[in-house]
């Protein structure tokens, strides 16, 4: 399991996300915007187009002023935009991101 590269990936990831998550409120935009711009490179290496898109949508909301409940539903996703298997996914989660905000 530990060669799988999907499962590599998927350990990197939540490994970044319990950071975030763990930083809470000590963490700043900008720096939540790199770590999620961060994620969102790992998301391109890989092909994860789902994940890249939420991860690129999140940091940009990372810098916008209510960042920090916003944050939350932004990471909520990860683990769908993780399982997507189609092209369409990545739509579906933004979709849903975007009800979850408004």
């Amino acid at each position: 399991m530990a060669s799988d590269p999907v499962a590599i990936v998927r350990a990197q990831i939540a490994t970044r996300v319990s950071e975030i998550r763990s930083s809470g409120s000590r963490i700043s935009p900008l720096d939540l915007h790199a770590r999620l711009d961060a994620i969102r490179q790992l998301a391109v290496d890989h092909g994860l187009g789902a994940l890249e898109s939420l991860a690129r949508t999140s940091a940009r909301i990372a810098l916008l002023p209510g960042n920090r409940i916003a944050m939350q539903s932004c990471l909520a996703h990860v683990e769908d935009a993780l399982d997507s298997h189609s092209p369409g996914d990545g739509n579906a989660i933004l979709a849903a991101l975007a009800v979850r905000l408004h």
